[in-house]
């Protein structure tokens, strides 16, 4: 990954745009993902995403690939950090299962742009996904250390892992305003694609929120906050998947022990989440629940809970 950042880096800085203002708020976020909170440990078993979003980012290099958004767009310029891990149903077997989902682990950056529009009650978000997939990513030992600690199991299958394979990816989402009842409910529809090595697939969903909160699409400002915020919220879609090299293997490096074939996999896939959400000022916490459809054939349908924490400076 360090010779892509390089490159990026001799890129000219993007220029100042007076038509698209730039948000003066700093965020910064984490969450902790992982299917021990439905009492499993299979398929996706834990994922962790640091998320950092600046006005510092709007010169960045790699705004020049971002799509630029409507003259009126007040933008949100961010990096977040992202590993994910994943298992076979069984990790105590230490033979390949065939038909199982293999073991496979990613590590990367997404340097991304949100192009908000809160009259029109539009966004547009961007971003170009740098990192690498195998081994460099560490999940087998993550997972190892985190169960040596936890005195559960430990994964014996890591060996069999998808090999190491870059990680290079666009991704393009929409979310337009379809209903709203003050600051008590909003109905907001989304699309969303991704283009890349790790992932391709297209998707339609909806967003659900309902409590006291800051509408989805106003500007980031400390100043018309609510003083507290306290919200559910729910999402629902469908995707279309062309390619998932957590399943298939990477699209450079073709030398895994085991990866399931394209006619394996299914490309129809559900996805949905709850959750709740709790903030004071510019600090929150949310709790949520993620739910995928079967990924493959004969996979199971999966679910695990999502802890994350943010603050606003």
């Amino acid at each position: 990954m360090a010779p892509l950042l390089l490159l990026l880096a001799w890129l000219p800085l993007a220029p100042a745009d007076s038509l698209r203002p730039t948000s003066p708020v700093r965020h910064l976020a984490f969450t902790y993902a992982n299917d021990f909170f439905f009492g499993t440990d299979y398929y996706f078993t834990q994922g962790i995403t640091f998320d950092w979003a600046s006005p510092a980012l709007a010169r960045s290099p790699v705004n020049r690939v971002l799509t630029r958004g409507p003259a009126g767009s007040t933008r949100t310029h961010g990096m977040a950090l992202r590993y994910d891990g994943f298992t076979p149903l069984s990790i105590t077997d230490a033979r390949i299962r065939v038909g199982d989902r293999p073991y496979a682990a990613y590590f990367y950056a997404s340097l991304y742009r949100v192009n908000n529009q809160e009259n029109k009650k539009y966004r547009l978000t961007t971003a170009v996904e740098i990192g690498y997939l195998g081994p460099a990513a560490g999940g087998k030992f993550i997972q190892t250390k985190l169960h040596e600690l936890t005195h559960y199991p430990t994964p014996r299958g890591w060996d069999n892992q998808v090999r190491s394979d870059a990680v290079l990816g666009y991704r393009a989402s929409l979310d337009k305003q379809l209903l709203a009842l003050g600051r008590a409910a909003e109905l907001i529809g989304s699309a969303e694609a991704s283009l890349g090595t790790l992932y391709t697939y297209a998707g339609v969903g909806g967003r659900l929120r309902v409590g006291n909160f800051t509408p989805f699409f106003t500007n980031a400002n400390g100043a018309r906050r609510p003083r507290w915020q306290c919200y559910a919220e729910a999402t629902l879609s469908g995707r279309l998947v062309g390619y998932d090299a957590t399943l298939q293997g990477g699209l450079l490096n073709r030398s895994s022990p085991y990866v399931l074939a394209f006619s394996k996999i299914n490309h129809s896939v559900l996805h949905s989440t709850g959750g709740l959400a709790l903030a004071h000022g510019g600090l929150s916490f949310t709790a949520t629940a993620v739910y995928v459809g079967p990924e493959f054939r004969g996979g199971r349908p999966h679910r695990w809970g999502v802890l994350g924490v943010g603050r606003d400076f």
